[in-house]
């Protein structure tokens, strides 16, 4: 019987070897009816079970072939695989633990035990069964690779790298290995090297969408605009269910300008993932430059409503609505920005504007001193806090403000000119016209430099070179539709004739 049963065995053993797995569970089924002990047939049906994904059957062969069997490594390490397979990562760690405690020498319990470990979220845990997987076999490239993964999730960018390192030097073909490195080095910030990556990656895999995604967002961070878009196209059109590249493309159209392009983009990836709170939060943002706010307002509204902690959706609302003169609006979504981000210095330095349209200069004061306590190089900040104090008449003050923004940005035209107005105010007028010599030589479109210019040579009996300004800021304004101001800049050369 047991003569006969071992025939079976041999024949199962056979076929399962050719691929026939079917073959080889109805001849084993028959070597175990003839000898219903024998261990290694349960634990070879279990074998072939699993490979057809029969995971329970094989659990149910494995224990069978462990009851008969109680120091059977094998079976301890098959049935951890079905369990794996079956995601019961707890099971299959309990079966590999034996199976090593078994076979200390079992190279694979080790190394899918740390799998079952990182499906766990135990990096630790799967990192020390790696190790032991690569001392035990040190040119073990994917234990290398793997533990690089473990090492990428503790946020251990540089041992990642140094894995995937050595991943790639046994086996050079790992696209997988260098997309990885490359996702570790954009988290450093090497930029660079991580497109050198991702760029192996797709020469291995051509139609590698997510190395074709990140080298986009990687050429983004170099703003390298117009390869970034490059990238992000041929990953859309590898996966053009890819969300997240129809939102990045828009970012980079939206940095090259192009808000109507972006603005598609990201219509296309909330139409894709209608819970994209960023989608709507840059589709706003393209809104608003387009002069769209009330566009730009129902957009940062679905932002907020999809993640009402993000400070940054609240400040750009009240941004759309300072512009739109809803000042109170404002200064209430930029109350609320400030609430979730106490460190927001842009939320504190837009709540004074609106406070200072609102005429509540002593409140955009304390506004704009809490935005340079935050940011103490807030040139913008320093410039606001500039105007309120030339409202309450406090020039020498105001002058200070500018005179620091000016500092912290040299080429920043408007504290030139605002400092211009208050040292003409204070009959400071050498120091005034100096100052909006700059200011247009800096900004030559802006024509109320040349206006203010014309009036203090007006008023030092300087004829012609007051004629000369006021003529170049009545072009400007024309031009630029300032029809009023056009037509007192007219007044003021008839006076001189």
């Amino acid at each position: 019987m047991h003569e006969l049963s071992l025939e079976f065995f041999n024949r199962a053993l056979n076929k399962f070897k050719k691929g026939d797995d079917s073959g080889a569970i109805a001849d084993y089924t028959i070597a175990i009816k003839l000898n219903p002990n024998h261990a290694s047939a349960y634990n070879n049906r279990g074998n072939a079970r699993q490979n057809l994904k029969d995971y329970s059957g094989a659990i149910t062969d494995y224990s069978q072939a462990i009851k008969l069997k109680p120091d059977y490594a094998n079976a301890y390490y098959n049935r951890g695989g079905s369990r794996y397979y079956l995601k019961d990562y707890s099971g299959a760690i309990a079966d590999y633990t034996i199976a090593i405690k078994l076979n200390p020498d079992n190279i694979n319990a080790y190394y899918n035990r740390a799998k079952s470990r990182f499906n766990l979220k135990d990096y630790q845990g799967a990192m020390a069964d790696y190790s032991q997987a690569i001392k035990l076999n040190p040119d073990y490239a994917d234990a290398y690779y793997n533990r690089g993964n473990a090492r990428f999730n503790l946020k251990d960018y540089s041992g990642a790298i140094a894995d995937y390192s050595q991943a790639i030097k046994l086996s050079p073909d790992n696209a997988d290995a260098h997309y990885n490195r490359g996702v570790a080095r954009s988290d450093l910030k090497d930029y660079h090297e991580a497109i050198t990556d991702y760029t192996i990656a797709i020469k291995l895999k051509p139609d590698y969408a997510s190395a074709y995604y990140n080298r986009g967002v990687a050429r983004y961070e170099l703003q390298d605009y117009h390869e970034a878009i490059t990238d992000y196209t041929i990953a859309i059109k590898l996966k053009p269910d890819h969300a997240s590249a129809y939102n990045n493309r828009g970012r980079s159209r939206f940095n090259l300008k192009d808000y109507h392009g972006a603005m598609a983009d990201y219509t296309i990836a909330i139409k894709l993932k209608p819970d994209h709170a960023n989608a709507y939060y840059n589709r706003g943002w393209s809104r608003f430059n387009l002069k769209d706010y009330h566009g730009a307002i129902t957009d940062q509204t679905q932002a907020i409503k999809l993640n009402p902690d993000d400070a940054n959706a609240y400040k750009n609302r009240g941004i759309a609505r300072y512009y739109l003169k809803d000042y109170h609006g404002a200064i209430a979504d930029y109350t609320i920005a400030i609430k979730l981000k106490p460190d927001h210095a842009d939320a504190y330095n837009s709540r004074g504007g609106s406070r200072y349209y609102l005429k509540d200069y002593s409140g955009a004061i304390t506004d704009y001193s809490q935005a340079i306590k935050l940011k103490p190089d807030y040139a913008d900040a320093y410039n606001n806090r500039g105007l309120v104090r030339n409202e309450l008449k406090d020039y020498h003050e105001a002058i200070t403000d500018y005179s620091q923004a000016i500092k912290l940005n040299p080429d920043y035209a408007d504290a030139y000119k605002n400092r211009g107005i208050v040292r003409g105010k204070l009959e400071d007028y050498e120091g005034a016209i100096a100052d909006f010599t700059i200011a247009i030589k800096l900004n030559p479109d802006d024509a109320n430099p040349y206006d203010i210019r014309g009036l203090i040579y007006k008023k030092q009996g300087k004829k012609e070179e007051a004629r000369e300004d006021f003529r170049k800021a009545k072009e400007l304004y024309l031009e630029q539709g300032y029809i009023e101001l056009y037509q007192q800049t007219l007044k003021q050369l008839q006076e001189l004739e």
